[in-house]
Formats: C-alpha cells, structure tokens, sequence
C-alpha cells in the first residue's frame, strides 16, 4: 500500500510540472579553452536556437563551465532577442537571398504539404518558428553553423509583408472629397444666381418658376 501511494505521489508531481513556453534545440557545442596566467581554462560554448512554433523564434550563443550552465545561459539571453516571423498562405510572402559573412542562404515560398526543405542549423531555425512549408538551401560552402543561423535570422528579418490601408486614412478621404463637392455646387448656384439677375428672373430658383418666367 505505501508503495502504490509513492506511485501515486510520484504521478501526480510529474503532472503539476509547468509547460515550457519555448521549445529549445541545441545546434552547436564546442569546448573552448583559454590560456591565463596559471594555465588553461577549459568552458564549453553552446549555441541554441528557442521558439514556440507559431512564429516566435531567437538564439543566442553562451560560454559556462559546464554543459547545462552554458545552455540556461543562452536560453535566458535568447529569449530576450526574439523576432516574430508572419505566415502569407502557411509559408513566406517572397523568395529571398542574404549572406552574412562567409555563409550565403536562400529561402523560397513553397506549396501547401511540402514542409520544411532545408537541412543543418537552418533547418533548426525553421523548425523552431513553426514554418509550414519552404524550401532552403545553403549557398556557400562554409560549414560554421553560427554563421549559418545568423544569415538564416537575416533572412526572415528582411521578409517583407504588404501594408494593410488604415480605415481612418480613408474616411479623411472620403471626407474631403464630400466637402470639394459641396464647395463646387454652392459655387455653381451662385453663378446661376447671377446670370439669372442679368435676365430678369428674380424669386425662387426653382424650376418651374424658372420655366413661367422665361415663358413670359
């Protein structure tokens, strides 16, 4: 019976845990050594790429003594320099090519059902902001994986979305062609008002006393 009860414990501890708001996905570690005065200091350097898959994504690249010091380190910094990516028809409005540093990327719309067509720390980038359909591809020959994920963010940052027109703009518009109008009507009474003086008509302008006075 008290083991069933630790069980129990056990279940319900695993189901209280909190639901992490960013998913997270290692793309590069290394082990960094610097030399000092008393010798070499070894520090491992993680970069990782955060993201909720629905269109927020970030990275950051952090150093620490150890392997999971170094990864809460660039959670904590990614979370703070993220970017929010739009779906246009469950893909990216247009094709674009970018190249920071050494690495050269291309990103092109794709069809629905094609998914994500790319491969090595730019396909973790795509993958991390949720992105339906596109295609990748990697230009250059470079292999530096930070490099790769920096032109890949320089990509989606350069995605250009059309402009929606403001519904107060067009109201103004409307307005102020209503007003032009108004003004070109009372100017053509007046002209009217006028001509009809020189004729000899006087009294209400309506028509069918206009059409009595002429007759007479």
């Amino acid at each position: 019976m008290a083991q069933e009860g630790n069980r129990n414990n056990r279940t319900s501890f695993r189901g209280n845990r909190p639901v992490q708001e960013f998913e997270q996905q290692i793309v590069d570690l290394a082990r960094v050594t610097r030399v000092m005065a008393g010798g070499k200091r070894m520090r491992f350097r993680a970069c990782v790429v955060i993201g909720d898959k629905k269109g927020r994504v970030g990275w950051a690249v952090a150093k620490g003594a150890d392997v999971t010091i170094a990864v809460n380190k660039a959670v904590a910094k990614a979370k703070k320099n993220m970017i929010k990516v739009i779906f246009v028809k469950d893909t990216i409005p247009h094709q674009v090519e970018v190249k920071f540093k050494a690495a050269k990327l291309m990103l092109k719309p794709a069809v629905a059902g094609t998914g994500i067509i790319a491969g090595g720390a730019a396909r973790s980038v795509l993958e991390m902001a949720g992105m339906p359909n596109v295609y990748g591809k990697i230009l250059s020959g470079t292999t530096n994986k930070l490099s790769i994920v920096q032109a890949t963010f320089k990509a989606l940052r350069a995605l250009q979305y059309p402009t929606k027109v403001d519904t107060e703009d067009s109201i103004k518009v409307e307005e102020d062609e209503t007003n032009a109008t108004l003004v070109v009507d009372e100017e053509l009474e007046k002209k009217q008002k006028e001509l009809l003086k020189k004729e000899g008509v006087e009294g209400d302008l309506g028509s069918k006393n206009i059409l009595k006075t002429l007759k007479k």
